[in-house]
């Protein structure tokens, strides 16, 4: 296909495709690198990521797969955990502490081993906020801390998220490379031009990559399917939440029950997975989006089977790439 379907000049990093194209390929790696730095250390600590599998099946035949968007590890070992969070999760937190497991699990030694572990980061990038308290803390970064002294008791598991939502600076406002890092997320998108306050190596290499004209026929094509579907996912969830709230804030006004909002929200989750079947998403996909797990999708498409295509094209690009 050709460009027709798709008006902005940069890629969209909230896409699947967007995202690993910036980070998780080893020729941008500098740009993993640079960000990581900014975000963790405010200045050059990292000097090189080796890339990792970033898919974990668990030791366990029922232990949960467990996918990453970015999984890497620097020149001391440390294990660092990058993903773009396109929509609210019930259980956001507890999958985040769930894959933080995995690279503390990996690191067990056979024979005589004395525990130490390196150290592990999970960084979640935000498409969404955790509540509006406080408009201006959009910048979490969360680590085992004694109650009593409020120090911080293990300093080599830290949980990083960032809620892009929330950061609104403009070019002018740009100080530090965080700064400017967060502003590229937030805005590439939508960009004509390049910002002035963005002129650097790093950023060179960065609007390079993400300019969609230099895609070659392949790449212009999924990333098309990679933007359809996020868009696509955006507007189920948007408007089966509104209309979610609206049902059961109406039931709880007619039948003066508090049950009314759960309810309403029951409907609004089940509305999504039906939504997300009839576009033909994967389970284990709908199952990642929902917090829901297989089986109580599986059942939802086996009472509703017309919602249910034989296959996407999501589906046939990946298993045409296992195949080659």
């Amino acid at each position: 296909m050709g460009t027709e379907g798709i008006q902005d000049k940069y890629v969209n990093p909230y896409t699947d495709f967007g995202f690993k194209l910036l980070f998780g390929t080893a020729m941008n790696k500098e740009l993993l690198i640079s960000f990581l730095n900014a975000l963790l250390f405010k200045e050059e600590v990292i000097k090189d990521v080796t890339y990792l599998n970033a898919e974990h099946l668990g030791t366990q035949e029922y232990d949960r797969r467990a996918v990453f968007d970015v999984y890497c590890e620097n020149e001391k070992g440390e294990k660092f955990l990058v993903e773009m969070q396109r929509g609210e999760q019930q259980f956001f937190k507890d999958r985040s502490v769930f894959y933080s497991t995995f690279p503390i699990r990996e690191q067990a030694k056979r024979g005589e081993w004395d525990y130490e572990l390196k150290a592990v980061y999970v960084v979640g990038i935000l498409n969404f906020s955790f509540d509006n308290s406080d408009e201006e803390y959009f910048h979490h970064e969360v680590k085992l801390v004694d109650l009593y002294t409020h120090k911080v008791f293990y300093d080599k598991l830290t949980f990083v998220y960032l809620e892009m939502p929330k950061f609104n600076k403009t070019e002018d406002e740009l100080e530090s490379m965080f700064d400017k890092w967060l502003f590229v997320l937030r805005n590439l998108a939508s960009l004509l031009e390049r910002p002035r306050a963005l002129q650097n190596r790093v950023f060179d290499r960065l609007f390079e990559t993400a300019e969609i004209a230099k895609f070659t026929k392949t790449e212009l094509s999924e990333y098309w399917d990679s933007l359809k579907n996020f868009r696509d996912w955006y507007s189920v969830i948007s408007t089966a939440e509104k209309k979610g709230r609206e049902e059961g804030r109406e039931e709880g006004r007619v039948e003066g029950r508090e049950e009314g909002i759960e309810q309403g929200e029951k409907r609004t989750q089940n509305s999504i997975i039906k939504k997300m079947l009839s576009m033909g998403q994967p389970l284990e996909f709908i199952s990642e989006c929902t917090d829901k797990p297989v089986e109580y999708i599986r059942e939802i498409a086996t009472k509703e089977p017309m919602l249910v295509r034989e296959e996407n094209t999501y589906d046939r690009n990946i298993k045409k790439k296992n195949v080659e």
